[in-house]
């Protein structure tokens, strides 16, 4: 259980979510809903070319569908809203792959591991961090997704193959090999239909609100 723990933060990332200016949970729209917008505005651009377009949503180890729920999915009345969108990438990546693949657009979901970067080293004061990394290396010999660099993390953005149930990771050895390994998604596609129904509801209301921007 601990090294579980380690390896997807669960039970570890929970956090106090707000409403942002939009009048939308602040997790749900930076992790998800935003990209969702931008992703139906190009639509046409990334359809129809000669060369198929290939969409990379970043997801995480830390989704999982216990933190998801259709009837709060923008996780107002929990605490673990990070898992919650992330977990929600994961059912949009299926939908629009299953959708779009006839056009030649194609979505799949990474998982970078433990990155260490800027928004990492803001969580504890830096010589903690600076006490601690001997100790992650070592840890890196057990849990693989602790690739700790973003060159290493950027592995599984290049799988060889795709597949639109499986989420890649990135994987460091204890010896410091960069491999990407597949695992398949626990993602209901009913459940994933659904949800992009909602997502859909969400964006005719935000375009409505926000027309005149986009004329």
């Amino acid at each position: 259980k601990l090294l579980h723990m380690l390896t997807t933060a669960e039970g570890v990332m929970t956090q106090t979510d707000r409403l942002n200016g939009d009048g939308l949970q602040e997790v749900f729209a930076t992790n998800l809903f935003g990209h969702f917008i931008l992703i139906r505005q190009l639509e046409s651009l990334l359809c129809g070319n000669e060369k198929p377009s290939r969409l990379i949503w970043t997801s995480s180890s830390n989704a999982r569908e216990s933190a998801f729920s259709l009837s709060d999915y923008q996780h107002a009345k929990g605490q673990e809203s990070y898992s919650s969108s992330k977990y929600a990438t994961d059912l949009t990546s299926v939908v629009l792959n299953r959708k779009l693949n006839k056009q030649g657009l194609y979505s799949s979901v990474v998982c970078p591991g433990l990155v260490m970067s800027n928004m990492t080293y803001r969580i504890l004061p830096v010589f903690l961090w600076t006490l601690l990394m001997p100790i992650m290396w070592l840890i890196r010999f057990f849990a693989k997704t602790y690739t700790l660099t973003p060159f290493n993390g950027a592995e599984a953005h290049k799988p060889e193959y795709l597949d639109a149930l499986a989420k890649y990771h990135s994987c460091t050895s204890g010896l410091g090999k960069n491999y990407v390994e597949p695992r398949k998604m626990d993602v209901d596609e009913e459940t994933a239909e659904k949800f992009y129904q909602k997502l859909l509801e969400l964006e005719e209301q935000t375009l409505e609100r926000y027309g005149d921007l986009l004329d």
